[in-house]
């Protein structure tokens, strides 16, 4: 909002101007500020979305975390053909935030020690590439910020080796099955869950309690296996 009428030069009592949409003095019509997206989102791969996923879903200001594929095309966007590793998917996890409460930056952070950047194509036991560590920008914004992040840790040698994750345009994030959504909440009793998820999110809990939700209800376990890595 400008502080003088661009016609007549008036001063302007903002809050006056912004109800009014004019200059109360000439009735000029006053441009204003596109108002600031309620959300944003955040599409980032670290191996395994059922890890992922339970990393950022305790998180404040983080409103949903949908599991799903992002670096290949829609007939190949399918948990089958995906674990195959060459459709150029990698498993990945979009994160609803609100700017306001947590920032880019911080989801970042959180991203990067909720897996290990420095191996490539490989998390724990799952390897291919469609498990490798990646962050999917959707501006320029995303990846100077992605990329400087990338840097300072680096130059910080907060890793005992380079990180290899890869700053990819997104183009499409394809939402995962149904059974995948929400898998460690529902499934905290299932062995992979125990072995890979629950430490994932647990550590981001030790390290940045300050970013953790108030509330994190657990969700009824039910009993499913993660299919093998075909």
């Amino acid at each position: 909002m400008p502080t003088k009428c661009p016609q007549c030069q008036q001063p302007l009592e903002e809050k006056a101007a912004v109800a009014a949409g004019e200059c109360p003095a000439c009735g000029t019509a006053l441009a204003t500020a596109a108002p600031r997206a309620a959300t944003a989102t955040a599409v980032l791969a670290g191996g395994c979305f059922w890890c992922v996923e339970a990393a950022f879903e305790q998180l404040s200001g983080v409103s949903d975390v949908t599991s799903g594929y992002a670096g290949g095309s829609a007939e190949t966007a399918n948990y089958k053909r995906v674990c195959q590793g060459d459709t150029g998917h990698a498993e990945v996890v979009r994160i609803t935030f609100d700017p306001d409460r947590i920032s880019y930056d911080q989801l970042l952070t959180v991203f990067f020690d909720a897996h290990d950047p420095t191996h490539l194509n490989r998390q724990g036991g799952d390897f291919g590439t469609q498990y490798r560590s990646a962050i999917f920008y959707a501006s320029e914004e995303e990846k100077r910020a992605a990329a400087a992040k990338i840097q300072a840790l680096n130059e910080a040698k907060v890793f005992p080796r380079p990180i290899v994750t890869t700053l990819e345009p997104l183009r499409e994030f394809f939402p995962a099955e149904d059974y995948h959504q929400d898998y460690a909440r529902r499934n905290p009793n299932q062995p992979y869950v125990q072995a890979a998820a629950l430490p994932h999110a647990c550590k981001i809990r030790e390290q940045h309690p300050h970013l953790i939700a108030d509330e994190n209800p657990p969700a009824p376990a039910t009993a499913e296996r993660r299919p093998p890595n075909l």
